[in-house]
């Protein structure tokens, strides 16, 4: 199998699993989809986050399919070893992103409606970081630009960055200050936002 089609692969699994796998056991259990949309008023700090996560999962999927394609040529030539980081990295990330998923149970979301209240889930992989799935789609973002080194790869994991920042500390965090109080601040000054001991609130 060619880097490119490997890698491909991989996304493909990356899709199944963290967006339709859990999507599907969402719908089963609470009857809903989890899924909230892109929020806020187009301009938005909010609203821009939304838009750049969306096109990071898509110029992900290009990055693969141009090097398929010939459409796009690498920045360097991955030699085995970074073959083989990049597919371990990958498959960490997904399994990953899907067990941070799993430990929020009913709670899991995508996006946030402020009229809704969820239970603060500070357990299993939340106790590593604030934001596990966040952190762990990005470690997937990072194996993908190992196996393919291409611009389109690094746009999409700077635009999932920069999705992910604005999502965090716009959106997410003066909501659940909102929501829990003192409860998420404590917990927020224990654990760090991305990573552990890193980003933790004052």
């Amino acid at each position: 199998m060619s880097r490119p089609l490997l890698a491909l692969s991989l996304l493909v699994l990356f899709y199944v699993v963290v967006f339709g796998l859990r999507t599907w056991q969402h719908l089963r259990t609470t009857g809903s989809t989890g899924f909230h949309g892109i929020s806020g008023r187009p301009g938005s700090a909010e609203w821009i986050g939304g838009v750049l996560f969306v096109i990071g999962i898509v110029l992900g999927f290009f990055a693969a399919l141009g090097e398929l394609l010939g459409w796009l040529v690498p920045l360097w030539q991955p030699g085995p070893w970074g073959v083989a980081a990049g597919v371990t990295i990958t498959l960490a990330g997904i399994l990953s992103t899907y067990a941070s998923q799993i430990s929020m149970g009913s709670a899991w979301r995508i996006g946030v409606r402020e009229d809704e209240r969820t239970q603060l889930i500070v357990g299993g992989a939340f106790k590593v970081v604030r934001n596990p799935i966040f952190s762990c789609m990005l470690l997937t973002a990072t194996g993908m630009l190992l196996l393919l080194p291409n611009a389109m790869s690094i746009a999409a994991l700077a635009s999932l960055l920069t999705a992910v920042e604005l999502q965090v500390r716009v959106v997410e965090e003066p909501y659940l200050l909102r929501t829990h109080g003192r409860r998420y601040r404590d917990y927020a000054r224990r654990v760090g936002r991305f990573i552990p001991g890193f980003g933790r609130l004052d």
